[in-house]
This record gives structure tokens, C-alpha cells and sequence, in this order.
């Protein structure tokens, strides 16, 4: 289901806020369990990255459906897997939200290996796009030759999908120079002209057009992109050989509260600004992708194709190495 509409309200102070590095909170389920018997393991430090694809574990706290599953939960704020690794390598975070960039990154450099245990987010048009200020020359994508494009982090979501979008327009990734520039500051960038277009994402989109009038050259999840799987909820593979019921319960959990946000946008609304710094009348309008309810090892190999395709991996990485197995 897609969902959602691009923000109209409050995006200047949103953007300010979301500059913001949101670390060290976390949050605990602290009903008692109903059923632990059987499980290897039933308090879980879980590494929640303040999106809306966090959404998922929040709503499963809320209705009880982990307490349901025997495990009590903690929440520790991440902005990425990599920068918790020690964490994660060690046991102390047990699961954690990662984008399939940085699950199929990490697994190519042998710094660890990861499972994804269920997927949050597919992509959907109108939620990442390359966008150019009011004025600028760049008229369609073929024009962005030669040109600098801002993106988040390089070798990641918005290096693939421009690489991917500007295949189709006759482009290699060779013919633009991608610069690591933060969502926070590439309005500022675009504005100063340092860079002449910047891959973003909602709400920043929606800034960028309300206060420099830009323009959205690329939808970077739509057509060749369009569907291409986002994020989710994974482990390494140790962890989950140690503890597979303790796994499947989660995977139980989490599987109930995808299948609400998949279909109820309502409950998205309530939960996002209870995690992120979304202002509730933002997160009522903003645009999403969807919310999946299965883990298609088809889907995923699509992100693992386009990474070796665009030599971001050193090798193709198969796309069914990378998923733990359904709960029995």
C-alpha cells in the first residue's frame, strides 16, 4: 500500500530538528512477560534508528504483541549499523533497524555476518528524489551531466538510485561527481549553488520546495527503482544461531505489527512522533513508502544486483545468504 502525501506544514522547524543526532534514549516494555518458557533469551536490547520504519517495533510495544511472545524490550537510538558495530558484534544490541545497503555493505566487507530477520520498508514514488533549485539550468535528468549531486552518504540508498535512474537516461555514474553532504545542510548547499542538485528525502523534499522552489528532476524510486526493498529489523548470524526461538518470537512480534502498518495508516500517525522528532501534523501528511509483510529473497537480490552492478560491493552478493528463515 502506498501512503501518504508530501508535507505541507512545519517543515522549516522540522528540518532544524531532525539536524539533530538523536542518541543514548531508550525506551522499555515493562509488562511482564506472559510466556518465556522455551526461550533462550527474553530481554532484547533492540538499535531503533528515529525514521518512520521504526515504526513497526513501537506499535508492537504498544500492543503488547512482544510481551505476548514471552520477551521484554529496550530500545537504544542508532543512526546506522556501522557506528554501533563493537555493540552489535558483542551481543549488547541484540537486533536492529539497518537499510539492505548497509546489511549487503557490511556482509561484502566481512565485518560481519548479518540476517535480516523482517523487512520494514519498500520503496514508493515520492519519497527520495533528486531535486535542483528553482532556477537552475537542470531541466531533465540527462542535464545532470558533468554536474555535482549531493547525497547523504556516499556508496549508499541515493548513490544506487540516481546511478540506477540515470542508467535509463543514457548516463554512468562516472558522468556526475556524488558529494556526501547531510540532509541538514543541502538546502544551504544548493541555495550557496556548491552543489547544482542533492538526492533527498521527505521532508526535506518538501522543504527544499517550499523555500527555494525547487524542483524534483528524479523520482529515485520510481520506475527501474520502484518497490526496491529499504530496510528492516536484522542480527548476525551468530546471534541468531544462539538464539533461534528467541529469534522466531521476535519475528512473530514484529511480523503482527508490520501487517498494522501496512494497513492502518492511522496507527502510524499516532506512533511516529512518539520516536522521532516528526511533529504530529507532519507525520499525518507525509509521504511513506510501504510497509512489508514478507521477506522476498527476489526483491532483495535487486538491491544486491545494482550495488555489484555499480561496484559499491566487491562481489555479487546472494540475496538468500542474508534472510533467517520464517517463524515456525
Amino acid at each position: 500500500m502506498r501512503i501518504g502525501r508530501p508535507v505541507r506544514n512545519s517543515l522549516i522547524g522540522l528540518v532544524a530538528a531532525l539536524a539533530l543526532a538523536a542518541c543514548g534514549t531508550s525506551g522499555t516494555d515493562t509488562g511482564k512477560p506472559a510466556n518465556s518458557a522455551g526461550l533462550e533469551k527474553t530481554e532484547l536490547n533492540i538499535g531503533v534508528v528515529p525514521v518512520p520504519s521504526s515504526a513497526p517495533l513501537f506499535i508492537a510495544q504498544e500492543k503488547g504483541f512482544f510481551k505476548a511472545e514471552g520477551l521484554t524490550i529496550k530500545t537504544e537510538t542508532i543512526q546506522a549499523p556501522q557506528a554501533v558495530m563493537p555493540k552489535i558484534l558483542n551481543g549488547s544490541i541484540d537486533t536492529f533497524l539497518t537499510s539492505y545497503v548497509s546489511l549487503i555493505t557490511i556482509s561484502d566487507s566481512g565485518a560481519a555476518k548479518l540476517k535480516m530477520l523482517a523487512e520494514s520498508q519498500q520503496g514508493a514514488p515520492g519519497i527520495n528524489g533528486v531535486v535542483v533549485v528553482k532556477d537552475s539550468p537542470i531541466k531533465e535528468p540527462k542535464d545532470l551531466k558533468g554536474k555535482k549531486i549531493a547525497v547523504n552518504v556516499l556508496k549508499a540508498l541515493g548513490e544506487v538510485t540516481v546511478s540506477a535512474q540515470l542508467k535509463v537516461h543514457g548516463l554512468a555514474p562516472a558522468d556526475v561527481s556524488f558529494v556526501a553532504v547531510p540532509f541538514a545542510d543541502q538546502l544551504a548547499q544548493l541555495k550557496a549553488g556548491t552543489v547544482d542538485a542533492a538526492w533527498m528525502a521527505e521532508p526535506y523534499i518538501s522543504a527544499a520546495q517550499k523555500d527555494l522552489g525547487g524542483r524534483v528532476i528524479i523520482d529515485t524510486l520510481s520506475g527501474p527503482t520502484e518497490g526496491l526493498p529499504l530496510d528492516g529489523w536484522a542480527t548476525t548470524a551468530d546471534w541468531l544461531a544462539k538464539y533461534p526461538k528467541t529469534a522466531a518470537a521476535f519475528q512473530r512480534a514484529i511480523g503482527k505489527a508490520q501487517q498494522i502498518a501496512a494497513t492502518d495508516r492511522q496507527e502510524l500517525n499516532k506512533v511516529i512522533p512518539t520516536f522521532t522528532q516528526i511533529p504530529a501534523d507532519v507525520a499525518s501528511t507525509m509521504a511513506m513508502g510501504t510497509f512489508s509483510t514478507s521477506l522476498n529473497t527476489t526483491r532483495i537480490q535487486r538491491v544486491a544486483d545494482l550495488l555489484a552492478e555499480f561496484q559499491i560491493t566487491k562481489t555479487k552478493i546472494d540475496a538468500a545468504t542474508l534472510v533467517a528463515e520464517s517463524p515456525k
